[in-house]
């Protein structure tokens, strides 16, 4: 009896002892992320300053690696074109944890008093363009350098390894070209060392200061595009009777393809989005052309859906052109699978979120109709995503800038919100599993 009491204690006092160095170790953790807050809005300023596209990421690559290297990181660059990894061993048995940042930008010209705010062009689609972070970008490279950083200082509290991704062409490469996360799991940046689990966030104008959100299983939507090719008959305006009209045809098309959402999907399980973005169809007012093309996206939530979604388009587009004597030719292309959050990771790692920005601000919500191709990792690892707000003060939630468009910005002290819950998710993860 006697040992069995003093073998309670003795684990007690273990217990105690790890809960405190793990209290030491989040304290110390905490302070090193708030020295850090200069450094931060250093490197996201020049970053939104000198944006560049997809799959053109070229300098903001050079300057991650050469940071990494610094930190004394094992480095790869070149990876999906512009990637970069690193490579932080602690040398001690653990998990392998991968944490991801998006660094490209979009083409948007600017249009604010910033003073660090983007004058670089670019020719995209063969136009001439500005080019922005109008969607938080600069933030989320800012955000993971720091965090490379901080864990390469404590080094020696680690278990396992730590590989920062940096992924280019989140946005979805050019056109003609591969790339972002799909191509970057492709050239197996999964593997070497086998990753275990990820985790990544994204930085929200759209959302109050200081507050994360996220949700279990799907978060975010597929995204997949269509074209609808409609063939009919030329013909004179004034004589329509003697063609097939593949404008009218097409309007049908569109409305057809509403009521796919309206009245054949089960929308108390899941949203669904179809919206058509183009049309392009004739060259002259009194001339009735022979075809018209439309395009625009998809956006499902659950996987059975998304494929039977995809079934009743093709049906509808080619029987709606059939009753009016033309052809319809549809292609679906799969862009971005769902952003799909492991139930059980999520979970686990909600403690962590609440212990970076306070218990009252991290909140469950519903799910996005927005897509992010980190879904692309997810779909081989168990993964975690979350938004983290950063809306400018006095700011009206229903007027606010949004993300793609040349007024958007945030407020840079969400960045460290941002930073203390990567580092958190990372350390409890690793303090959770143990190899």
């Amino acid at each position: 009896m006697k040992n069995y009491f003093w073998t309670i204690v003795s684990l007690f006092i273990v217990v105690s002892a790890h809960s405190q160095m793990s209290s030491k170790l989040q304290a110390k953790i905490d302070q090193q992320a708030k020295e850090m807050e200069p450094k931060l809005v250093e490197w996201r300023r020049h970053f939104h300053q000198f944006p560049e596209l997809s799959n053109r990421e070229v300098k903001t690559a050079a300057i991650v690696a050469e940071h990494l290297k610094k930190l004394g990181l094992e480095v790869q660059t070149g990876i999906a074109k512009t990637g970069v990894v690193g490579l932080l061993k602690s040398g001690k048995p653990g998990p392998v944890i991968a944490l991801r940042a998006d660094m490209d930008a979009l083409p948007v010209t600017e249009r604010n008093s910033l003073t660090f705010a983007s004058k670089e062009k670019a020719i995209f689609n063969d136009q001439e363009t500005g080019v922005m972070h109008a969607c938080g970008h600069d933030t989320h490279v800012a955000v993971l350098m720091a965090a490379a950083e901080i864990l390469s200082k404590n080094k020696e509290s680690l278990k396992g390894t730590v590989k920062f991704i940096f992924q280019p062409a989140e946005e979805g490469p050019p056109p003609g070209e591969e790339g972002g996360a799909g191509l970057m799991v492709r050239e197996g940046v999964l593997e070497n060392p086998k990753v275990d689990v990820i985790f990544g966030m994204h930085i929200q104008s759209i959302s109050p200061l200081g507050r994360i959100t996220y949700r279990p299983a799907g978060m975010m939507a597929a995204s997949d595009w269509f074209t609808i090719k409609v063939k009919g008959k030329q013909s004179h305006g004034a004589a329509p009777w003697m063609g097939i009209d593949p404008i009218a045809i097409s309007a049908q098309i569109i409305n057809g393809l509403q009521t796919i959402v309206s009245r054949q999907t089960e929308l108390t399980k899941e949203a669904v989005v179809i919206s058509v973005g183009r049309i392009n169809g004739g060259i002259r007012e009194n001339i009735i052309p022979e075809e018209a093309t439309m395009g625009g996206t998809i956006r499902t939530l659950d996987e059975d859906m998304r494929q039977k979604i995809h079934e009743k388009i093709k049906l509808t587009a080619t029987k709606i052109a059939e009753s009016g004597g033309a052809t319809a030719e549809v292609q679906i292309d799969n862009k971005t699978p769902i952003t799909y959050n492991d139930p059980a990771l999520t979970e686990k790692m909600v403690g962590s979120l609440e212990r970076a920005a306070g218990k009252e601000n991290v909140l469950r919500i519903n799910a996005v109709t927005g897509a992010e191709d980190f879904a692309f990792f997810q779909q081989k690892v168990p993964g975690l995503f979350f938004f983290v707000g950063a809306m400018v003060p006095d700011q009206d939630p229903r007027t606010v800038p949004a993300h793609h468009t040349p007024d958007f910005m945030i407020d840079e002290r969400g960045m460290l919100i941002g930073l203390r819950a990567m580092l958190n998710v990372t350390l409890d993860y690793m303090s959770m599993h143990k190899k």
